[in-house]
């Protein structure tokens, strides 16, 4: 996965001011559009659109000052308007081209990224691998937005809105892996941005054939591979940081490769205040 990465970084490198195929590049390094965009995300820290825009930005910037004149710097850079191009140019640099063309910056530079894996051994991976066959997720569902660290006060209010009743309800439902009450992400996505909208859904997992009370909102899941991570400790930091070691740690050195479809985490034990859980992490995947 790092050596494709780097291949990646390297294509975008040299077609900065071209329309770059993601999918078609994907496919070329052997792998899928999803499983590229959610690692680089992941070890990156940013999505590949942002790292694009960043690096085309730093080289726009050279030609403003340089070149001629801003209709044509932005259209050798893929934008159809000098207005357009200015607020990317903005995004990135905090001011306008003509700003920088006036004053000689301030400039903001996106550094060529290289990947390099480094493994320390600090999070314990405990995983299995199963097969699974189709199976329904139904619950209570809501659109929030995405949160990397610590609590989501969106989803925290999704669940506090719900009636006491309703969770041992939820659980009595239960009758397939994963087992319990389930926390569930779906519709990422694929570049992991922050701030973006997915479906959480609160609630658990039937078989196929189940029949579901019509007032529950309801995920199909086909039959696939699942890579399930057990994590103990602080809740939610122990989680997040195994859901981290994933990218950095796990997929890099496994031949498996995330695949579309919901992650769930099944909250096995917890402490009273829920400052502590033993949670699984069941991730989509394919082999790579």
């Amino acid at each position: 996965m790092i050596a494709e990465l780097n291949r990646l970084v390297e294509f975008v490198e040299g077609h900065l001011t071209d329309d770059i195929d993601v999918a078609r590049l994907a496919t070329g390094l052997g792998t899928t559009e999803y499983h590229l965009r959610r690692m680089f995300s992941s070890l990156a820290g940013m999505p590949l659109s942002e790292y694009i825009r960043r690096r085309r930005m730093t080289l726009a910037a050279a030609d403003v000052l340089t070149h001629g004149d801003l209709l044509g710097i932005a259209v050798r850079y893929g934008y159809s308007s000098p207005d357009a191009f200015a607020r990317a140019f903005r995004s990135v640099h905090g001011v306008g081209p003509g700003d920088v063309r006036r004053h000689g910056g301030p400039l903001r530079t996106q550094p060529h990224l290289r990947f390099r894996l480094t493994v320390e051994g600090n999070i314990p991976m405990d995983t299995r691998i199963t097969n699974r066959p189709a199976f329904r997720l139904v619950g209570h569902a809501a659109r929030v937005p995405l949160i990397h660290h610590g609590a989501n006060p969106h989803i925290q209010a999704h669940i506090a809105s719900l009636p006491a009743a309703e969770h041992p309800r939820l659980k009595h439902l239960s009758s397939t892996e994963p087992a319990g009450l389930l926390q569930v992400s779906a519709d990422v996505d694929p570049d992991y941005t922050e701030g973006s909208e997915l479906t959480y859904l609160h609630g658990v997992a039937v078989a196929d054939s189940a029949v579901v009370p019509e007032d529950l909102d309801t995920i199909e899941v086909p039959a696939g591979t699942w890579a399930v991570f057990h994590t103990k400790g602080d809740h939610p930091s122990a989680l997040q940081s195994v859901w981290a070691a994933t990218a950095t740690e796990w997929f890099p050195s496994n031949p498996w490769r995330l695949r579309p479809g919901p992650s769930i985490v099944a909250v096995l034990d917890r402490g009273a205040d829920f400052s502590t859980a033993t949670c699984e992490l069941w991730l989509p995947v394919e082999r790579a």
